[in-house]
């Protein structure tokens, strides 16, 4: 078992998209942590669709909700989607876009007819599918790569291989298309490559050509000639982003072998290790590097047969992430063995360093641990698929005990958050609850303070009419002063009596004033006679106590007005 040093923090893979809708394509560039619903989003602002009627087709599995990540689609970096929009009836100025909108969603057929062999392939096809698979697909039919082939009945308008059939301009229900292989060039000059064969490949990745077809015999083919010819590489030399050339040794991959391979991790070897080892315990999975070299005679016969067998594919796709690298070129291999030393630490790249180009392609099973990683195992290519899987089932069963170690763990820990979470909201709803109270309170005693100051300035207010009104009453007359005098006793609210003598001459005015002067105003009280019972303060203020028969002597009473 050997030991690695931690795994630094990866850069997030992005991910390219272009969805087209209605004739309008939007190019949209995500992380690979991002979520289907979050390209919705972005979407319903581009296209002004919401997102509720919105339906976002093109993906190559079943299952898409909004809330799935795109990381656990394994996607490649560029992608194609479309929208539909069902529930919005496209306006009289969009029937152009509803008609692409339909044909992306409709299924056409493919009449091929390949010359050569005088056979016609019956293919059908959704609208979304894009000329350039048509042509990958076809080429697993009539073993002619894509490159080799050579076409007629594309409409004018299909200029493009990235274009869908449905704005491609073919006919629907049906359109035929006649397909053969390239005439090879004529040339007297030997390829740089190739002194003596002429063989070509297809920029996706192909087998070995009919070297008949271009005048090669079977001696020069395998190497036994004046000079020797090799396939495409599994992976370009001098790629800049890792991730590119995953994608360039997959699509190479699968021209070689078969659609029916392991689905390989396309991003960094951090990338790829953090996907396996730093999510939830119960979702971690042992990491799985492929590395392959042309130069080597098993790499062949263990890719077909081995890597490509139902039972391993099924196997590796469920319990590993696998990544991948071709180490046929010096330039690539030094490469991965600086990867491996900055992610796995020496001993694992002085361990691929021992092995020589005849024991490859290796497999090498990697677990993640708490502080380091460990190399399980180191799976040689002189191999059969019954010993691979049993080493597979042996790196799981390792693997599995430590999951269910790491999953305990992982539970105490969450319980211990979980409870110390509680008791810190707990806290703080208690700090809350204080605050609310100790806010209400000093409302509460803030208000209180606002009214008495508002009772206080409201009797000084009455004080001082009171004042004022008593200070302009006139002199109270003396009984012997020989003018008409009205004596009136006045019992107030509070069962007391206040007496004073008026002139009869007086006005009903200076007798309310008077009452207001004792602190009952005009306003809030208002002065009856006892019998017969008369409400004096609804008379004239202008008349005279004579006039109100308040002469020369009446008791009164007051009561406060309703």
């Amino acid at each position: 078992i050997i030991s690695s040093r931690q795994i630094v923090e990866r850069q997030p893979r992005m991910l390219n998209f272009r969805v087209e809708y209605r004739q309008r394509s939007v190019d949209l560039v995500m992380e690979e942590g991002s979520t289907v619903g979050g390209i919705k989003q972005i979407l319903e602002t581009e296209l002004g669709v919401p997102v509720s009627k919105m339906q976002l087709k093109g993906w190559k599995t079943g299952d898409i909700s909004d809330s799935t990540v795109l990381r656990s689609l394994h996607l490649p970096k560029n992608n194609s989607l479309y929208v539909l929009t069902p529930e919005i009836a496209p306006c009289a100025s969009t029937s152009k876009d509803s008609a692409l909108q339909e044909s992306l969603s409709q299924n056409f057929l493919l009449i091929i007819s390949h010359r050569e062999t005088k056979k016609d392939y019956n293919l059908n096809f959704p609208g979304s599918r894009t000329i350039q698979e048509v042509k990958r697909n076809i080429s697993d039919l009539i073993n002619i790569p894509v490159r080799h082939q050579q076409w007629e009945g594309w409409p004018v308008s299909a200029s493009d291989d990235s274009m869908t059939l449905a704005g491609s301009g073919i006919s629907y229900p049906c359109h035929h298309l006649s397909v053969c292989r390239k005439s090879p060039p004529n040339s007297q000059e030997p390829t740089e490559e190739c002194a003596d064969v002429h063989m070509v490949s297809d920029s996706e990745g192909d087998d070995f050509e009919d070297a008949s077809e271009f005048g090669v015999d079977d001696s020069e083919m395998f190497g036994m000639g004046s000079s020797t010819c090799r396939k495409a590489p599994m992976m370009p030399e001098n790629s800049e982003n890792e991730a590119d050339a995953l994608l360039h040794f997959t699509a190479e991959f699968s021209s070689r072998y078969g659609e029916n391979h392991p689905m390989f991790y396309i991003g960094t070897l951090e990338a790829a290790s953090q996907e396996a080892f730093y999510g939830k315990a119960r979702d971690r999975k042992l990491l799985a590097i492929y590395l392959h070299n042309d130069d080597s005679v098993l790499s062949n016969v263990f890719c077909s047969q081995m890597m490509c067998a139902d039972s391993i594919v099924s196997y590796l796709s469920q319990n590993f992430i696998m990544w991948a690298w071709d180490v046929t070129k010096e330039a690539n291999k030094a490469r991965l063995l600086t990867m491996c030393t900055r992610h796995f630490g020496s001993v694992v790249t002085q361990t691929i360093r021992t092995y020589k180009t005849d024991q490859f392609p290796l497999l090498l099973i990697v677990m993640g641990k708490r502080t380091s990683n460990e190399v399980l195992n180191v799976i040689q290519g002189n191999t059969t698929v019954d010993e691979l899987m049993m080493r597979l089932m042996g790196a799981m069963e390792i693997f599995t005990a430590q999951q269910q170690e790491d999953i305990k763990d992982e539970d105490e820990r969450e319980a211990r958050e979980t409870v110390k979470r509680e008791q810190d909201e707990a806290y703080r709803l208690s700090l809350e609850a204080d605050r609310k109270k100790r806010e209400a309170q000093e409302r509460e005693e803030a208000e209180q303070v606002r009214l008495e100051r508002m009772r206080k300035e409201q009797e000084e207010e009455k004080e001082a009419i009171r004042l004022s009104l008593e200070q302009t009453l006139p002199p109270e007359p003396s009984e012997d002063s020989g003018k008409q005098i009205s004596k009136l006793r006045i019992r107030t609210p509070s069962g007391e009596f206040v007496e004073r003598r008026f002139l009869g001459s007086c006005k009903l005015q200076v007798l309310f004033d008077f009452v207001a002067s004792k602190g009952y105003p005009f306003e809030e009280f208002k002065l009856l006679t006892t019998f017969p019972r008369r409400n004096i303060t609804q008379l004239d203020p202008g008349s005279t106590l004579l006039d109100a028969k308040l002469f020369p002597q009446e008791t009164l009473f007051l009561e406060a007005k309703e």
